[in-house]
């Protein structure tokens, strides 16, 4: 069956039919899906969701596509998607831009990447502007149909617990093209040439009487199968944040050992039930339009607020289309 495929993307039309099960036997690669989706603008979890329950003409989808997008996708990024599908030489002018982002000014010093080297995280102050971060934190209240200045609406039953399934709107999609944070994750990678994800924020207010904090604690997003699989994830704090506002937390440095603590671990023991806590986690306090970036190797989470206000984050990374990956997953 021929298929108008009027986005340009002919490796959608196959992730279209094996999401709805038109084509189950048909084979998946995992790292084109995820830089097919980011590079449309769309979460990994609600695209699958949407196409496993909703089951679209693909003529839907990629209108459901736009919408998501606000009617239009910038034609550089077509052109790009299908030259890195296809792996095919940039155009001039996709190389023209990520040029921009190659030769222009650091953005984490010496001093930063030294402390990267060393603790696995680094804190990229005023990631984004002022104005930025208070209209994307006035995002998440509308979004939540909450009141910041009546504590009584911020605990409204939520099937995701601190996370909230926000991805749409134009506050966090001009956060994502912040060439700061280009430049930042471009300087950990070693090339500007990434792609950005699409994710959710999170919303923890603060503990009170009938409502504890649900998680998540310090755990992994990243296979502890041995090669561990070099990545990075990141979070711009949209609100100030002290360590005991429940901050990200993770242990310092721990990329470093972890592979002769996994080893130190008994026969059959499942390192993701460990006392995580006593390896040496950290609270990271932050200011409003703070990012932070990880490496994958940290166990990381947040932990229970107990401030007076709550803490509120946008989360985000990038990662270039061919980076390490390990199918076994421990």
């Amino acid at each position: 069956m021929d298929l108008e495929n009027s986005l340009g993307i002919p490796y959608l039309e196959d992730l279209w039919r094996r999401l709805t099960r038109r084509s189950p036997n048909s084979q998946s690669n995992w790292l084109l899906d995820s830089i097919v989706l980011a590079g449309l603008g769309l979460p990994l979890e609600e695209a699958r969701q949407y196409l496993a329950r909703t089951q679209p003409a693909f003529g839907e989808f990629e209108q459901w596509i736009l919408e998501r997008n606000d009617g239009l996708i910038e034609p550089l990024r077509l052109e790009r998607l299908n030259a890195t599908i296809a792996q095919t030489p940039y155009s001039a002018g996709l190389q023209s831009a990520l040029r921009t982002i190659e030769t222009s000014g650091p953005v984490l010093s010496t001093n930063d990447l030294s402390f990267w080297e060393e603790n696995g995280y680094v804190v990229l102050h005023e990631a984004i502007s002022a104005p930025a971060c208070r209209a994307a934190e006035r995002a998440v209240w509308d979004f939540l149909r909450m009141n910041p200045d009546d504590p009584a609406t911020w605990y409204q039953p939520s099937t995701h617990g601190i996370m909230r399934q926000f991805f749409h709107h134009p506050t966090l999609r001009a956060n994502r093209k912040s060439l700061r944070i280009h430049k930042a994750f471009a300087q950990i990678w070693g090339t500007a040439d990434l792609w950005m994800t699409v994710d959710r924020v999170s919303f923890n207010p603060p503990e009170r009487p009938g409502w504890k904090f649900p998680g998540p604690n310090l755990h992994w997003d990243v296979t502890l199968a041995s090669p561990i699989p070099f990545g990075v994830s990141g979070m711009i704090y949209l609100t100030d944040t002290e360590g005991t506002q429940g901050a990200f937390t993770c242990v310092p440095g721990f990329h470093r050992r972890i592979d002769v603590w996994l080893k130190s671990l008994p026969a059959g023991a499942d390192p993701r039930r460990e006392d995580l806590e006593s390896l040496g986690a950290v609270p990271i306090a932050g200011r409003a339009g703070d990012l932070i970036i990880w490496h994958k190797a940290l166990p990381h989470g947040s932990r229970p607020n107990r401030s007076t206000r709550p803490r509120i984050v946008q989360y985000l990374s990038m990662h270039p289309a061919k980076r390490d990956h390990n199918p076994g997953w421990k």
